[in-house]
């Protein structure tokens, strides 16, 4: 079945209809990652949002339940060159277009992938709609395009109920982790390090976690724009001036600076794959890492009795991590967890139970 990409600007890009075949309205993104495609659809940052994958085929090891990084896929919409109609590989249970019609994630292969990530980067990321629509009735989808907002989406994405994941090893820490998105390759990280993890929605009130008997907080990764959370802020805010050690990352590292006073800011095209060189300041070294997010913290807008910029990204030098005043408090806008270099940074989840410790003796 012949398909259509509709860009805001009113482009349209042909091809092959993969996945539903009901019409999506999203932001439109690009990721520059080889693989890990199935934990790119699951993990909730992505959520309202549309993936074109740069990288030409796609689908080619399948898919299987364990590579998932939430419950359920929550991209609105998945573009792509060449869709491999199956999988090759020892763990593959099922082919990734039947994954994509099971989740209702539409989709089209077929496109110029290369010319669509070159239009987003100089363009920047814009609204789009994938459909099955004959050409007559394209010009109509623009307005419903130019009006498209990605919103609501961590009240979408986080769970209902508090969800308690169980230490491994002999280290025993509680810690409480707040769910704006979290990826479950997170949780693991703590759990292997001997942690007690205790997932939290979104909207749970920060005197929940303060009477919780907790070790130390967690804020995680989410989707859409930081400041339009100004509730959970106010409750981050809360914890953030209580004496427990306090880890950031991503959408949690955004909201915290917007916590203290500083300001984010909406990127030209964002930062999204598993290629991204990061330097670590104070180290004076630097990591590959995995990133995937549109809004940055405005360096110019932290306050230096607040915090200083402990990491940049190498490529254009924006935020990518702060190291608190208030002790025991540090955020990295990159995902530590996610395995890119493949452990670069998986150390600052050590640095978290270091100072989980250090407030125990």
């Amino acid at each position: 079945m012949r398909s259509a990409l509709i860009l805001e600007n009113g482009m349209v890009f042909q091809g092959r209809s993969i996945g539903s075949t009901a019409p999506k309205i999203c932001e439109l993104v690009f990721n520059t990652s080889m693989t890990g495609y199935q934990e790119i659809l699951t993990d909730p940052s992505y959520a309202g949002q549309g993936i074109v994958m740069s990288y030409p085929l796609i689908g080619n090891y399948g898919v299987n339940q364990e590579d998932n990084e939430s419950r359920r896929p929550w991209a609105e919409a998945f573009v792509v060159r060449h869709l491999s109609p199956r999988g090759s590989n020892f763990r593959c249970e099922g082919d990734l277009n039947s994954y994509l019609q099971q989740y209702d994630i539409t989709g089209i292969e077929g496109v110029d992938t290369r010319a669509l990530t070159r239009l987003l980067r100089c363009q920047g990321t814009m609204n789009a709609m994938v459909t099955t629509e004959p050409q007559e009735n394209w010009e109509s989808c623009l307005a419903q395009i130019r009006a498209y907002r990605v919103e609501g989406t961590v009240e979408r994405v986080t769970r209902q109920r508090e969800e308690v994941f169980p230490a491994e090893g002999a280290v025993f820490l509680r810690v409480a982790l707040m769910d704006y998105g979290v990826k479950q390759n997170m949780i693991r990280c703590l759990q292997k390090r001997g942690c007690e993890v205790t997932v939290f929605p979104a909207s749970t009130p920060a005197q929940r976690i303060l009477e919780g008997g907790f070790d130390g907080v967690m804020l995680s990764n989410g989707p859409g724009d930081p400041a339009d959370n100004t509730a959970i802020i106010a409750e981050i805010r809360k914890l953030y001036d209580s004496s427990l050690p306090l880890f950031a990352v991503c959408l949690g590292h955004q909201m915290l600076a917007l916590a203290t006073g500083a300001k984010t800011r909406k990127m030209r095209f964002g930062h999204r794959g598993g290629n991204h060189p990061v330097k670590d300041l104070l180290a004076g070294r630097a990591y590959i890492t995995s990133q995937n997010h549109g809004y940055v913290v405005d360096r110019e807008s932290v306050r230096p009795e607040v915090a200083e910029v402990s990491h940049v990204n190498v490529n254009e030098g924006s935020v990518e991590g702060l190291l608190y005043k208030r002790p025991n408090c540090f955020t990295v806008q990159f995902h530590p967890e996610a395995s890119p270099g493949p452990m670069d940074t998986e150390f600052l989840f050590d640095r978290f139970v270091n100072m989980m410790k250090g407030g125990k003796v």
